[in-house]
């Protein structure tokens, strides 16, 4: 029932519960095990329960999967013919931190068997199956994944009518409210009139928007999704400025300007479009300054919030504008020095920050901030993912409009390899982030709430979205429009 919930987009609405349902779980964890494991086999239900108490955050040990496996370690020939067992097993592999020799043998034997059964499946199976090879739930956004899950678990004979019912209903409330915020930062964007003096840049409003809902689509949380929506799109502009348009001169100028991030002076020098944007960053800081000041504690307000999203910021054009002196210079970074700016201009860390502002509860403290800025391991493992799935599928259109090389083109240059080397190499990489992502969420490790530690979990889902296999979908957003149709437009039926 809980992987039912969670997969329909509702678990929000029951997380008092839940807890308490993975708590008691938790503690008769190997029990439930032996009990599972010696009278029924029942490989899914531990694959499942194992998983469901990972994304809680508890640290279970994977040892568990060494009673399916034979004296060599490899699991079991017999499993094979259980596809729902493989896909569950393949799910908990996906949870996996880094020393878990089980769960790696588990994630290339569950792949390998699934991938050769595809053909023999039935069509909605196959489907269910072929999406989830290519990306786990461990990796999914929430909003994303319940329109497609709502599809397959109508089709389960066994499904829970009041449930299913639900959550189509919880969805297309929520759509409502979300189809009504994004008609207010549409007339805002229209009014700033950023790509009628930017028509260089990339128009990106509806992409910004569905990316600030996989960070957070509750209901709770309108007033944060407006501060990171349009930090989205001034940040989009702002990389398109650095790495398309802009002079040496005018990009000293503008980087001069942001440093100081204030009203009066430096702008002044500043081409008109420039101004615009500035001007622009300028008055969304000055909203969300105006916005947490009624958010108070002990009498005092929580604008305090929106100077670190500032500093983030600096930082961020700081980065941007060391990638381009690289390219007017025509210098070639090698990897190390190249990761070192270019995980800054992935914007992650800025964007994780903001995410933060506008959050109203309680538990969204200094700490939390001074944490998140930082580098936690969390974070960096975030910014690692970003950087890598963005650069894997957009160096040669990056290389085609002029930029900086990027990750691909330089771990090509300083180890020597091929570039079908390289890609192999850092998708192990991503894959090595995923797992610190894993790690720190687990209480033993983890510093602070679910709510905090989820929302740069969900940036990076965002990035494995955005830019997969099938390229940049930002970029190219005509193979977003599918996604934001299914999830802002059509409610589900």
């Amino acid at each position: 029932m809980i992987n039912n919930i969670q997969r329909l987009g509702v678990s929000y609405r029951f997380e008092k519960e839940i807890e308490a349902t993975l708590e008691r779980m938790f503690e008769a964890y190997d029990d439930l095990n032996d009990k599972d494991v010696m009278e029924n086999n029942d490989l899914c239900a531990v694959s499942l329960r194992f998983r469901l108490l990972r994304q809680q955050g508890y640290f279970v040990s994977s040892s568990v999967f060494e009673k399916f496996t034979e004296s060599d370690g490899k699991f079991k020939e017999s499993l094979i013919g259980n596809v729902e067992a493989m896909l569950s097993l393949y799910e908990a592999s996906n949870v996996r931190v880094h020393g878990e020799k089980i769960l790696d043998e588990a994630l290339r034997f569950t792949t390998s068997h699934l991938e050769s059964m595809l053909p023999s499946m039935a069509p909605t199976l196959r489907s269910h199956v072929s999406k989830a090879l290519k990306l786990p739930i461990w990796r999914r956004l929430t909003r994303i994944d319940a329109v497609e899950y709502v599809q397959f678990y109508q089709l389960d004979e066994s499904h829970d009518t009041i449930l299913l019912k639900f959550a189509k209903l919880d969805f297309n409330i929520l759509q409502k409210q979300h189809q009504k915020e994004l008609g207010n930062l549409t007339r805002w964007w229209k009014e700033l009139g950023a790509i009628e003096k930017m028509p260089f840049a990339r128009d990106r409003l509806a992409e910004s928007y569905l990316w600030t809902l996989g960070v957070y689509f509750e209901p709770q949380y309108g007033a944060a999704r407006e501060f990171v929506l349009k930090t989205i799109c001034l940040a989009s502009l702002l990389d398109d400025i650095y790495d398309v348009y802009g002079t040496p001169n005018e990009l000293n100028l503008f980087t001069h300007a942001f440093q100081r991030l204030k009203a009066g002076g430096a702008e002044e020098l500043l081409p008109e479009y420039m101004k615009v944007l500035y001007n622009a960053v300028l008055d969304t800081y000055a909203e969300m300054e105006k916005g947490m000041m009624n958010v108070a504690k002990g009498g005092e307000g929580e604008s305090y919030r929106v100077d670190y999203a500032k500093r983030e910021m600096k930082k961020l054009v700081g980065a941007y504008h060391e990638e381009a002196e690289w390219f007017h210079a025509g210098e070639r970074p090698t990897f190390d020095e190249y990761m070192k700016v270019a995980l800054r201009t992935c914007a992650y860390v800025m964007l994780a920050t903001t995410s933060l502002v506008g959050m109203p509860e309680d538990f969204i403290t200094k700490e939390a901030f001074d944490w998140l800025t930082g580098d936690p391991l969390i974070a960096r493992a975030c910014t690692v993912i970003c950087r890598l799935r963005d650069d894997i599928v957009g160096h040669k259109f990056e290389q085609e409009r002029g930029h900086v090389d990027s990750a691909v083109e330089c771990y090509m240059k300083q180890y020597g390899k091929t570039e079908e080397e390289t890609v192999k190499e850092l998708k192990e990489k991503v894959n090595d982030a995923w797992k610190d992502i894993s790690k720190e969420c687990l209480k033993p490790f983890s510093l602070f709430p679910m709510p905090i530690l989820i929302r740069v979990v969900n940036l990076a889902r965002v990035i494995e979205m955005l830019y997969d296999e099938d390229g940049d979908k930002y970029t190219h957003s005509s193979e977003l429009k599918a996604i934001i149709t299914s999830v802002l437009v059509h409610p589900i039926l």
